[in-house]
């Protein structure tokens, strides 16, 4: 009797996909929660290395830049010499970078280690995605999966927020970075053990001038908006006036928005040329993609208010101790987990993506609406927890059926692309939203403290904001940042209304369309 053959290493890697699902899931994690876990570490670490209010907002602004502006080169280059080997590429110099920033002496060494982040997170990210959609090739276990990694990349923000804040008050600042070392060492351990190395898929190399067009554009686009934001911080500080006509009229940031816009148009011009582009245009003209690719960028866009301006009223308002901060965020990774999950297992097979993505933009709305009732003396069980629940049903409701639907049908050359595309509209839509609503929120802050004063000093008759005592000064400075923090929310509210009309336009109708490569591929492993 013959002996059996032995499994090829692709029927292997299926084998193992839902223990493959854990690894990916984990450097997805420790990307997506990066952008967050400093957040909470930052006035400790501004307190060891001494540096200023202002300069503080480039340890965000690096770590974003860097990875919305290589994003398309990790795509791409996953397809070229072969996801495995990219992931782990990502993974080895995204725990260098956390180990140099955790051992930083300057703010110049952390920023630059946060800027490597970035980097090495742009090629890592795309090539977890793109792995992630070739292990699972069957609808029904495909829309399983990414209901989980949906959550995964929803919650993993607040996640951040939470161990940031177990970090900071127990261990050190610094163990916000050094637990990246735990991450990737699991991470890359598993991916070695499961994975099959395989080749580049793709037929052709890099293509350097559309990644040097693509990653510059993106480059003055992030930087652009980001450099918005910071006028508007800047502006904070030294006590002057901002609107969104100075942030966004600034010269620098006009610039630097339009070299990004013209560089980003000569991408598309010349993968409207090319043979083999980078990213095929139809990838992102079809209406289900083109549609999930909006949804993520103006969810993401939105969900910053959540994440920005209810960590300061928690914590600067309401006196919450960075531990107590993070963990009042658990609810929503709650409801979050648990919407994505029926999002993907019950509700997107049968009725498809567009009558769930327009409902999760409702429930984001009318979380947003319910935040905008915060006040001075809030409670957070009656105005918190409540918008909070909502807005996570909504997030897991956008996000993995999204990332689902965006990545679905996709040949397998460019699978790694598609991938970083879903980044790129979640990175860029991040940016806009620092930007715009810190705007925002920082012009209504300003607004409403120089009106207060000037109503105090017409009814001292001339008294100036040096004559309040500081118990008054402080009251009339935190109402006024509450009053802020409510008209974020409400531009929050209204982008998330517009996503639901757009979405609900865009998206077809229908059950997902299964592929003849997953019919040829489910055949193959129907024995697994």
């Amino acid at each position: 009797m013959d002996a059996a053959a032995p499994p090829r290493p692709h029927d292997q890697q299926h084998a193992s996909r839902w223990i493959i699902l854990a690894f990916l899931g984990l450097a997805q994690l420790m990307v997506v929660l990066d952008a967050t876990i400093v957040n909470i570490a930052l006035p400790s670490a501004q307190k060891s290395l001494g540096f200023s209010f202002v300069d503080r907002q480039w340890l965000i602004t690096a770590y974003s830049l860097a990875f919305g502006s290589i994003l398309f080169f990790g795509g791409r280059l996953s397809d070229v010499i072969g996801r495995k080997t990219t992931l782990q590429i990502g993974l080895l110099g995204f725990a260098v970078a956390s180990a140099i920033g955790g051992a930083s002496t300057s703010f110049d060494m952390l920023v630059a280690a946060r800027a490597i982040q970035g980097a090495f997170g742009a090629i890592l990210a795309p090539a977890a995605l793109a792995l992630l959609t070739t292990t699972f090739t069957n609808p029904d276990e495909r829309g399983k999966a990414f209901g989980i990694y949906g959550s995964i990349a929803g919650a993993g923000a607040a996640v951040g927020l939470l161990l940031g804040g177990v970090l900071t008050e127990y261990l050190d600042w610094r163990w916000t970075l050094y637990v990246n070392l735990f991450f990737a060492g699991i991470a890359i351990a598993g991916t070695q053990l499961l994975l099959a190395r395989e080749r580049g898929v793709a037929s052709e190399g890099l293509d350097v001038p559309s990644t040097v067009l693509i990653s510059g554009g993106l480059f003055g686009i992030v930087y652009g908006l980001s450099h918005a934001a910071n006028v508007a911080a800047n502006a904070q500080v030294t006590g002057g006036s901002v609107t969104l006509a100075s942030a966004f009229s600034n010269v620098t940031t006009i610039a630097c928005i339009v070299a990004g816009v013209v560089l980003v148009a000569l991408f598309v011009w010349r993968q409207v040329r090319a043979t083999q582009p980078m990213l095929p245009l139809p990838v992102v003209a079809d209406r289900a993609r083109g549609g999930s690719f909006l949804a993520i960028f103006i969810a993401a866009s939105s969900m910053f208010a959540i994440f920005l301006f209810l960590t300061y009223y928690l914590q600067y308002g309401l006196g919450y101790s960075p531990l107590k901060t993070g963990l009042s965020f658990m609810p929503m990774v709650v409801a979050l987990v648990v919407a994505s999950a029926t999002s993907q297992i019950v509700l997107l097979p049968r009725l498809g993506p567009r009558p769930l993505v327009p409902v999760g933009m409702l429930f984001g709305a009318t979380g947003m609406f319910l935040f905008t009732h915060i006040s001075v003396t809030g409670d957070y069980a009656a105005q918190v927890l409540p918008a909070l629940l909502v807005a996570g049903v909504g997030m897991g409701v956008i996000f993995s059926t999204s990332m689902n639907t965006a990545t679905a049908r996709v040949r397998p050359e460019y699978a790694g692309a598609t991938s970083a595309t879903v980044n790129v509209v979640q990175q860029v839509g991040g940016s806009l939203g620092t930007a715009l609503l810190s705007t925002v929120s920082i012009s209504a802050f300003l607004a409403y403290l120089t009106t207060s004063l000037r109503t105090v000093a017409n009814a001292g008759k001339g008294a100036s904001a040096h004559h309040l005592s500081a118990t008054a000064l402080a009251q009339l400075t935190n109402a006024a940042q509450v009053h802020g923090y409510k008209v974020g929310f409400t531009w929050a509210m209204v982008m998330f209304a517009i996503g639901a009309v757009v979405t609900l336009i865009v998206l077809p109708s229908g059950k997902p369309q299964r592929s003849p490569v997953d019919h040829k591929r489910e055949r193959e492993l129907v024995a697994v």
